[in-house]
């Protein structure tokens, strides 16, 4: 019985073979989503090169999954799980939010695979909170329950953003004009750091001279512009400051882990930043913020991985 695990983002498709028992992958390529106009489309082209049929699959997807027609949030693909499932003539399909499959990574990381961010120790089991800026912004906490790895998913990157500081309160009254409500999707996602910097730039007057997310970390990094620094600082604040809500929202004393294709770029930058700070700037909770753990995961494929769990928790190959 062969299994495939995909992580599928707003960007890229990731796929892999699943060993069962072993929790193994193999066979691992990534594709542009923009080079398919639909996700079977991409699938048919990962299953041509396998030499045999597959049987399972695990679709861990960036966007909500309780339907039976899944549309994705930042891309043009839809599809019927019923449809799918039929055209690919599976056994089994599995379709989880992406944050589902990148979450239920976390507990089976190795200190390899992270990077921790300030103090605190995490408690054994304890609920743990996982978000990570990348084309849109993702969001899940884990829970473990009946000898189970359970995710809570949510579209937690649609919450209101609260500003932290005067700066960031004069780019959100900018954003606000331009967007109506800001999500905190429009400020810790790839688009969301152009968003800051364009905002910086109006505040002071200035023109705007990077149009990518990619052009105004480099700028930043290679310290080229002070108003692109500026916009990374400020980036790396509001995240802490959401980092620390997440905290609160559900006690996460199994700690907060960042994910994304965004932090790990500049991970340097992000020790050095004030991160740690805004997460614990919650007034008469800051003493208790101070005790919970962040990491910056720097797994290649946490979504592929949790997939995996998933995929071997269903099927009963593993119970942990």
């Amino acid at each position: 019985m062969l299994s495939v695990v995909a992580d599928v983002g707003g960007t890229n498709i990731r796929l892999a073979v699943c060993c069962n028992k072993s929790g193994e992958v193999s066979q691992i390529r990534t594709f542009a989503c923009a080079e398919f106009l639909t996700l079977d489309a991409a699938l048919f082209q990962y299953f041509s090169t396998l030499s045999e049929k597959v049987s399972v699959l695990c679709l861990a997807i960036a966007c909500p999954v309780e339907d039976d027609l899944v549309s994705m949030t930042n891309l043009s693909w839809q599809f019927s799980k019923l449809v799918l499932k039929e055209k690919l003539q599976l056994e089994h399909l599995f379709v989880i939010n992406d944050y589902t499959g990148i979450s239920l990574a976390v507990p089976f990381l190795t200190d390899q695979q992270k990077i921790k961010i300030g103090q605190g120790e995490a408690q054994h089991q304890g609920v743990t909170a996982i978000f990570g800026p990348g084309t849109g912004l993702g969001v899940s906490h884990l829970i473990h329950a009946a000898n189970k790895w359970l995710s809570l998913d949510g579209e937690g990157g649609h919450m209101s953003v609260s500003p932290n500081s005067r700066e960031q309160a004069d780019v959100l009254l900018l954003l606000q004009a331009q967007f109506g409500h800001v999500s905190a999707e429009r400020l810790l996602s790839g688009q969301g750091l152009v968003n800051i910097y364009h905002a910086i730039c109006r505040l002071e007057g200035k023109q705007v001279d990077f149009h990518e997310p990619k052009q105004v970390t480099e700028a930043a990094l290679n310290k080229d512009c002070s108003l692109a620094t500026r916009s990374l600082t400020l980036f790396c604040e509001v995240m802490g400051g959401f980092a620390g809500n997440l905290a609160l929202n559900l006690a996460c004393t199994g700690g907060v882990y960042i994910a994304g294709g965004i932090v790990p770029r500049f991970v340097e930058f992000f020790k050095d930043s004030e991160f740690r700070t805004f997460f614990e700037a919650k007034g008469r909770f800051s003493t208790y913020l101070a005790t919970i753990p962040t990491y910056v995961i720097t797994h290649d494929n946490p979504g592929l991985l949790g997939a995996t769990v998933y995929l071997r928790q269903e099927l009963g190959f593993i119970e942990d």
